[in-house]
């Protein structure tokens, strides 16, 4: 049976778009909102479960659409770190109840606004580095098992190399679609991958292509920089509610 109540597809249909658009290179921290806003109305563990086969297919469309563009180096550090991180998520998040991912949630996307607000992208130019790679890559890895987000660590090295703009993109693209196609293993372990959450993910594919297509078109026409207060605003506001919650169910 797929999922029927209007209230989820009121937050599903976004969180869909939202991936969509940021894996079409533009607000890229737009897809932190995904699984904490679909969170709000069903388990967060099932909220990532049914967006990860959508996260495939978006990402072998990005993958496409930026065919070429990408920075081997970095990826050669980051891939096999994330695959470490994926097996540190898969050990901890099959012990936590929904309350403590909902915490973990919340917190997440609170620190995510608050580095922004304090650090936003001032940052200074530096170079590749095996240590650095291996550190946020594992912690990519880790916070995009459970939440898909693992944009904030992997901004956090990417982003003071200053790449071209289409070349970072690329290089996310090949990243996450490496590292969402081997979290499929963990999730079909973990029983997530069962005919309901593949039947619901299936209903909402067509939001898909259509997000990242807006997101291809933006990234080429407009400066993200002025859409990304109110995101910040809104993540902000739905961390704390996670965070609440979290802590009302304990």
């Amino acid at each position: 049976m797929i999922i029927a109540e209007p209230l989820f597809y009121a937050a599903a249909i976004p969180a869909v778009l939202l991936y969509g658009i940021a894996k079409g290179g533009f607000a890229a921290p737009l897809a932190i909102l995904g699984v904490p806003l679909m969170a709000l109305v069903i388990s967060p563990i099932q909220a990532a479960a049914i967006l990860l086969p959508i996260l495939c297919i978006q990402d072998l469309i990005s993958i496409y659409n930026y065919r070429g563009k990408f920075h081997l180096e970095n990826l050669k550090i980051l891939i096999p770190a994330a695959t470490t991180g994926i097996v540190a998520g898969f050990l901890w998040f099959k012990y936590l109840s929904d309350d403590h991912i909902r915490i973990f949630l919340g917190l997440m996307a609170i620190i995510f606004v608050l580095n922004y607000w304090l650090v936003g992208d001032d940052y200074k130019k530096t170079e590749v580095s095996l240590k650095k790679g291996a550190i946020w890559g594992s912690v990519s890895g880790f916070t995009s098992f459970g939440i898909h987000a693992g944009g904030l660590p992997f901004s956090i090295y990417m982003l003071p190399q200053k790449l071209d703009h289409r070349i970072y993109v690329g290089t996310s693209a090949l990243f996450f679609g490496v590292i969402n196609f081997i979290k499929l293993f963990p999730y079909y372990y973990l029983d997530q991958l069962v005919i309901e959450n593949i039947l619901t993910a299936t209903i909402l594919l067509p939001f898909a292509p259509l997000g990242f297509f807006i997101g291809y078109y933006l990234t080429h026409r407009i400066e993200a920089e002025s859409f990304y207060s109110i995101t910040y605003f809104c993540l902000m506001i739905i961390g704390i509610k996670l965070l609440y919650d979290g802590l009302a169910g304990m």
